[in-house]
Parts: structure tokens; sequence; C-alpha cells
């Protein structure tokens, strides 16, 4: 069950109403709340239990790190979706979260299109593109990403059709496996866990990906985890700690 966000203030109430959330006019004790920092939009929670509050910023800390030191096409994600020399494809982020991979592959040169399903975590996306747009550095990958509030595993042909879009390729990281509470993610993926839950249909998805992209689906796992129900992978590519799980249809060329 997706907890209750509460929305602060009439812009994030209009929000809160345009995507489905629940909401109150002032923020609660406890629980979670959608609310404005000098970041941008965040969802917050007692710090004790979640740590700072969860933006979505793609200008400067990690993302502007990542961007700037993070190995460019020798990346994980970008040997995954197949950047490699003289090939960049068009993707489909069809789990996007946070944003984090569809801006490294962006920031490649990638044109991407982020699906999130989990509205809360939608309005955040929606909140750092807009922001990062600001930024002239910045604002020529952003150009390269679009955003849709979709549920993958129900609707991604249809979305991608509406969109325009063709996809070589579709990135998937469903959610990890629960690990055991001695082994506790830190505070931010607490967060986002229990606003974005369990991807049990994660199976699903893979079908819709592979029934979708023209070239191959690329799915994070963890690097001990068994892979998704469904067909063998064709191929692995493995990191420190997690890897990648390829279903290719054709080389990318």
């Amino acid at each position: 069950m997706t907890p209750s966000i509460v929305a602060v203030g009439e812009e994030l109430r209009v929000l809160a109403e345009r995507l489905g959330l629940p909401w109150v006019a002032t923020r609660p004790a406890r629980g979670l709340a959608l609310i404005e920092t000098a970041e941008g939009l965040a969802i917050a929670g007692p710090p004790a239990a979640y740590g700072k509050p969860l933006t979505v910023n793609l200008v400067s800390g990690r993302a502007d790190h990542r961007r700037r030191f993070g190995g460019g096409r020798g990346q994980l994600v970008a040997k995954a979706c197949g950047l490699g020399k003289g090939v960049t494809p068009s993707i489909v982020d069809a789990t996007a979260g946070l944003g984090r991979d569809a801006f490294v592959l962006a920031g490649l040169g990638a044109e991407v299109l982020m699906l999130e399903r989990v509205p809360a975590i939608f309005a955040l996306l929606e909140d750092g593109l807009r922001r990062a747009r600001h930024d002239s550095e910045i604002r020529p990958i952003v150009a390269r990403l679009g955003l849709r509030h979709a549920d993958a595993a129900v609707d991604l042909a249809s979305v991608v059709a509406e969109a325009g879009f063709e996809p070589q390729v579709i990135h998937l990281d469903p959610m990890f496996p629960h690990r055991s509470k001695s082994a506790l993610v830190k505070k931010e993926m607490r967060l986002f866990r229990e606003l974005a839950g369990d991807d049990d249909d994660a199976p699903r998805l893979l079908d819709a990906a592979l029934a979708v992209a023209t070239h191959r689906v690329a799915v994070k796992r963890p690097r001990q985890a068994p892979p998704l129900a469904g067909p063998r992978p064709a191929h692995v590519i493995e990191g420190r700690t997690s890897r990648y799980d390829l279903y290719v249809h054709r080389a990318l060329r």
C-alpha cells in the first residue's frame, strides 16, 4: 500500500490533486510530506527514520560528479544500453526513479524517454527537470530527456506510441529485493522504497519491454540475485555490486 503523501501550501495542494496524491493543509508530525525546500520539491519524513528530504537534483551533487567523472561510455549502464563507439541508441528508461541513470545516458548523447509510475516520484522528476533547464550547461542534456507518468508494466506500448518514440533499448531497474534488517539500505533509499514498494510485477514489465524494444532490454539486478522470471538473458555484464542482464533481439550498429 502506497503511504499517504501530504502536500503543504496551495500550489502543492493543486499538484497533489493533479497527481492523485492525498493531502492536508499542514505538515503532520509523522509520515511523509510533499514539501518545498531551497533545493526544490521534496518528499520528507521524520529525519531519524529517513534523513534528508528526497529531491531530484540534476545540476549539482552526485549527478554533477557522475557526469564529470563517472567514466563516460565505460560506465556499466552505458555499456548495458549499448552506447559503444559510434552507436548512440534511443532508450526508454521504464523505471525512471530519481532519473540518475537516464541523466547519465542523456549526458552521453542518447535520447531518453523516462517513465515513472509513482506519482510522488514523478512529481520530483518533473520539478528536477524544470529546475535543470535553467542551467545553461545542463540544458542541452535535459533537452534529450522526455518524461511521462505511466505504469510501464501496463501501458508501455501505448505511451511510447503516443510519445512518437521508437526505443531501440529499454532500460529496467526494478526495485531490488529486500535486505535483512541488519543490512538496511541508507535512509534515502528507505524513503524511496516506502514510496515505490516492491516491483512484484517485474516479470510482466520484462515481457512488455521485450515486446516494444527493437534491439535489446537491459535489466539491472543485484550481483548475486537470480534473473527475473521469464526468458534467459543472452548476456550478462557484471559490476562490483550489481549487474545487467541483457535480452537481445538484434545487434546495435
